[in-house]
């Protein structure tokens, strides 16, 4: 089965870490949490959920990892300020592997420099910022081109989960 990285910081949105966690897992897909310290537990924004990452990004290799997965809320906004994280996206990007992400997780993506010129969807209130980084974003429930698997929100989560596993 795949290994599958997850991206994760406090004040991530709950539903979209842990319905593609659980589906991931239930298919057989090994999971490793990388955050941007160990040991230290992050909270999800509505307060359900808990999780305390396995590793940092210089703890694990890119290559070592047949996909990523990049959950919304507030914590991609924070993810996006570690230079360790944004290269850790960029290198399994690179290796032309799926990554995944949802919700706010554009604002990583962007910042990875891995839109430019790729059609997008999000959470409407990050529109214009990838949009600004090159993307042709569109309001659809999922969208993939090539590697990079993006959508909406939780409402949106079965649809997501499911081209994250026809990927894998």
């Amino acid at each position: 089965m795949a290994k599958v990285a997850f991206l994760l910081a406090d004040k991530f949105e709950d539903s979209e870490f842990r319905v593609p966690y659980d589906r991931l897992q239930d298919a057989g897909h090994e999971i490793t949490v990388i955050g941007t310290e160990t040991g230290k537990e992050v909270e999800g924004k509505q307060g359900e959920e808990t999780f305390t990452p396995e590793a940092t990004p210089d703890q694990v290799n890119a290559a070592d990892f047949d996909a990523l997965v990049i959950p919304g809320g507030y914590a991609p906004d924070k993810l996006r300020m570690d230079e360790g994280v944004v290269k850790f996206v960029k290198d399994v990007f690179a290796g032309e592997k799926p990554v995944a992400a949802i919700c706010h997780a554009g604002w990583l993506l962007a910042e990875a420099d891995t839109v430019n010129g790729r059609t997008v969807t999000s959470y409407p209130s990050i529109r214009t910022d990838l949009v600004n980084a090159g993307a042709e974003w569109v309001d659809e429930e999922v969208v993939v081109d090539g590697n990079l698997i993006t959508s909406r929100g939780p409402d949106d989560l079965d649809a997501f989960c499911s081209e994250i596993l026809k990927a894998l």
